[in-house]
């Protein structure tokens, strides 16, 4: 396996002091390049030469789809901010960067947190979590700060909510007319909910609520998510309110026009349905027809995809509805439509409606 470590601290003490450390005799570890932005990072990443990447906050273009594709290249991701930037872990901890270490940690600290996240890697585990500013944390070698002997007890938090995706084959067999419909009884059960529109060929629900077409909503969400940017109030100020009296609902709007599908971003799908399960005890999505993949961009790992949102969304559902009309066209399209959505995600098992 390769012990290769690739840099991109913008000329940052710690990673002068980091690729020090790693010129001594018998460092686990050889630095293969020190970068100089994100391109160049992810240029050396599909060599196959680097385990590791360690990158600062603050570098440019860092964002989901990044650290989607250094994933993707087998790499492991640390990151490491201004110490006295409190925004940036968290930052870094929604587009997915988890090994995140203070810049006045020292290169042993930060050694063995990319070493941890090395192993992590390798094993095939889910991220740690694990920051370096947590004095609470531990990485090889021993506690990094001293543990609180009397801790404040947490307060209790709310389970997150459910998400539920509407999707249907082609022919207009209802889906936005159910989604909206589940949404508003939802709601008027009592159940504070947020309907999305995430249908990429042109959502019509905020033409259906009488709003503006042209509002930021599912788009600026992704724009924000993939920045780290997206938290519960960001999300909620990109919503619109339109429950009545003593309903708690919210709209996320969609994109008008089809040829703005690339402002969805598949990458930054998770962040959003994770932080709208923080803001709503139900989350309804309303999705477009198509599952099937692009042939002309198969066989290119990088390249947009149209329908990737739609599988992003269906994949991180709870629940998946599928809609179909109750003639006989309809019913071919529903069974052919379900045939093609387990050829596309085979451990989505959807209800008929």
């Amino acid at each position: 396996m390769t012990n290769g470590l690739v840099t991109a601290g913008s000329g940052q003490p710690w990673e002068s002091e980091l690729v020090a450390e790693l010129d001594r005799p018998g460092a686990p570890l050889v630095v293969v390049r020190r970068c100089v932005d994100l391109a160049d990072v992810l240029a050396e990443a599909t060599t196959g030469q680097a385990a590791a990447v360690v990158l600062a906050a603050d570098l440019r273009r860092l964002d989901t789809e990044a650290v989607d594709r250094l994933r993707a290249a087998g790499v492991a991701v640390v990151g490491v901010h201004a110490a006295a930037d409190t925004r940036a872990a968290p930052r870094l901890g929604r587009i997915g960067i988890h090994d995140v270490v203070p810049d006045d940690a020292g290169p042993a600290r930060l050694l063995s947190a990319v070493r941890a996240a090395i192993d992590g890697r390798r094993a095939g585990g889910v991220p740690t979590r694990l920051t370096v500013s947590d004095p609470q944390a531990t990485l090889p070698g021993g506690p990094v700060g001293p543990v609180d002997p009397d801790p404040v007890p947490a307060a209790p938090v709310r389970a997150p909510g459910r998400v539920v995706a509407v999707w249907g084959p082609t022919g207009a067999p209802g889906r936005t007319t159910v989604a909206a419909g589940a949404a508003v009884a939802a709601a008027a059960s009592g159940c504070p909910t947020l309907l999305i529109d995430a249908d990429v060929y042109g959502g019509v629900l905020a033409s259906a609520f009488g709003l503006l077409d042209e509002s930021p909503g599912l788009a600026g969400a992704c724009r924000a998510a993939a920045n780290g940017r997206l938290d519960e109030a960001e999300l909620l100020r990109l919503a619109w309110s339109v429950g009545g009296d003593g309903e708690d609902l919210q709209l996320l709007t969609g994109i008008a026009r089809a040829d703005r599908w690339p402002e969805v971003r598949p990458s930054a799908v998770p962040a959003v349905l994770d932080t709208a399960r923080a803001v709503a005890g139900l989350v309804v999505v309303d999705l477009g027809f198509a599952v099937e993949a692009d042939e002309e961009l198969s066989f290119d790992t990088v390249a947009p995809r149209r329908n990737g949102a739609t599988l992003a969304m269906l994949a991180a559902a709870d629940t998946v509805l599928a809609v179909g009309s109750a003639d006989p066209p309809g019913i071919e399209r529903l069974v052919r439509g379900v045939a093609d959505l387990r050829d596309a995600l085979p451990e989505v098992t959807p209800w008929w409606c």
